[in-house]
């Protein structure tokens, strides 16, 4: 499937990143709760925000060392494909570097291409889910 939009413009052509920390934790978090199911949790206290579908995580949002991170299931190809693309993309911090990756502020990845990992990650986990438990169709869910 890839990420949707990867390709559908080149988002390399310098256009303006989200520049700060609390812009890309704020449009991280609003898209996430925009999607069907997902519930904000803190099982590792106030700092680290982890949203999940089922009981299945998708996304953390915290800080680390100072600097506001996302952190965002991804395929294994994309993943790759992404931190060789973007500088502000690395592996997922204290994740599972092939499955995960880390969003970081000032660099190229604007609001709409956020708003799209999310989602993708969002997917990901749902499409893992059992069929009963799915909230949308992972195959349809966001295509006209």
């Amino acid at each position: 499937m890839g990420v949707r939009g990867v390709g559908a413009r080149d988002r390399r052509r310098g256009e303006r990143g989200i520049v700060n920390g609390a812009e890309l934790h704020r449009r991280a978090a609003d898209r996430a709760l925009e999607l069907p199911g997902s519930v904000l949790t803190h099982p590792f206290g106030e700092e680290t925000d982890v949203y999940k579908v089922h009981g299945k995580v998708f996304m953390l949002v915290t800080t680390v060392h100072g600097e506001e991170l996302v952190n965002l299931k991804a395929r294994p190809e994309d993943a790759h494909a992404l931190r060789e693309a973007y500088e502000d993309i690395t592996p997922g911090w204290h994740m599972n570097k092939k499955h995960w990756i880390s969003l970081h502020p000032g660099g190229r990845v604007d609001p709409e291409f956020v708003d799209d990992l999310v989602t993708e990650s969002y997917l990901l986990v749902v499409a893992g889910l059992p069929r009963r438990d799915r909230p949308v169709n992972p195959e349809t869910f966001g295509r006209p």
